[in-house]
């Protein structure tokens, strides 16, 4: 479809990622990577998206059917931008939690769903959702893909369109053409320059230091702990990061988001993006933790284990992170959404945005209220967290 602009902007929506090619793709996803370093976002990039597809945990049938957002230029097919989109027929696997509204809504008489939803599967890391061909004119792709998903919402009279854990920049540009700004918030660290974790220490305040160094003690007093990445990852190490992953996701969720295929699908495409930290104990893996490297930032993602040591979680989740990053320059480590316990281990709260569109007056005025008094907790919340991170005052 086109849309009604001077100069004319096409519109497609494709139903896979493979719908485009990987280059193509790439070339908005991750200009930074053309050179073959790593991509500041490896989650958007078409690999990441394509084994979610591939492997079938990102599927019609479990409720994300793809409908990736491509806008070019009328005039010459010339790309100006792509976005990953989804028709969602639920709001599991998100993190910017709406169950709230879809209930409100189906109860005054609606349908909530499908929505449309433009993010990155089972996957609450910031990054851009508006993905610019570098040869693009900025402002007319951003207005021909907020265009798009405004029309495409408003022919197949959708409830709603939500771009979530999007750049503080495009939420803005979002609120502008009439999106309904939201925010959240999550614990990150942030490296100082720190020469080494005893480095990072030394910025804390003592007492806090000295309980670090003890769960660290006790964490590796009855295991041995081993990183993986690239080649050096093997199938038996996703063999057993399996096991622990399926019992963290079904007590967390009820059934894990991601199948056994995506793993086999890593192993074979993604294992250089991957960090596996593992511990063993009597030549057994008895826990693990999964890690995504960006060009400026590590991603903890997934964690489990089949045996219960003191402070494991602690050490291979955030401090072997910390370790990771400090010794690879990266400038962040994010740990996954909630957990108000990684402020005492030097995560300190960080806002999240998403954008949301509603199209019904009334519903979008009750939203609107909403966001605004939800806002305002968020932001009292973490300058009262900001008050107890664990850095010695001043």
């Amino acid at each position: 479809m086109a849309l009604d602009s001077e100069p004319r902007i096409g519109i497609r929506l494709l139903d896979g990622i493979d719908g485009i090619d990987a280059a193509r793709w790439d070339a908005c996803a991750a200009p930074e990577a053309a050179d073959g370093g790593r991509a500041h976002d490896p989650f958007a990039t078409h690999r990441w998206l394509h084994a979610f597809e591939e492997s079938g945990s990102a599927a019609r049938r479990e409720g994300w059917d793809p409908r990736h957002l491509v806008a070019e230029d009328d005039a010459d097919g010339a790309l100006l931008g792509v976005m990953p989109l989804y028709a969602k027929g639920h709001s599991y696997g998100e993190y910017i939690f709406d169950h709230g509204w879809a209930q409100a809504y189906e109860r005054a008489g609606g349908h909530y769903y499908p929505k449309l939803l433009s993010a990155i599967p089972f996957t609450p890391v910031t990054g851009r959702r508006m993905l610019l061909a570098p040869d693009a004119d900025p402002e007319l792709a951003r207005g021909g893909l907020t265009a798009g998903l405004m029309q495409v919402a408003a022919e197949n009279r959708l409830s709603s369109v939500h771009v979530n854990f999007c750049t503080p920049g495009e939420r803005d540009y979002l609120a502008a053409a009439g999106f309904l700004p939201r925010s959240a918030q999550q614990f990150h660290w942030r490296n100082r320059d720190y020469a080494d974790f005893d480095a990072f220490l030394a910025d804390l305040a003592s007492r806090k230091r000295k309980n670090i160094r003890k769960e660290r003690r006790d964490a590796n007093a009855a295991v041995t702990v081993r990183a993986f990445t690239g080649e050096d990852i093997r199938p038996e190490h996703w063999d057993a990061f399996w096991v622990f992953y399926q019992d963290t996701g079904m007590r967390k969720w009820g059934t894990p988001y991601l199948n056994r295929a995506f793993f086999e699908i890593a192993q074979d495409r993604l294992r250089d993006d991957i960090l596996l930290v593992l511990a063993e104990r009597e030549g057994r893996w008895v826990a693990g933790a999964m890690n995504v490297i960006g060009r400026d930032a590590l991603y903890g993602r997934y964690w489990g284990c089949t045996e219960h040591h003191p402070c494991l979680h602690f050490e291979l989740c955030y401090y072997r992170a910390i370790d990771y990053a400090i010794e690879h320059g990266l400038r962040t480590v994010e740990a996954g959404a909630q957990g108000e316990h990684k402020l005492a281990r030097g995560y300190v709260p960080t806002e999240m945005h998403s954008a949301h569109f509603i199209p019904d007056p009334g519903f979008r005025e009750a939203v609107r209220q909403y966001v605004e008094q939800e806002a305002e907790m968020v932001g009292e919340e973490m300058e009262l967290l900001n008050d107890y991170t664990p850095f010695r005052k001043g």
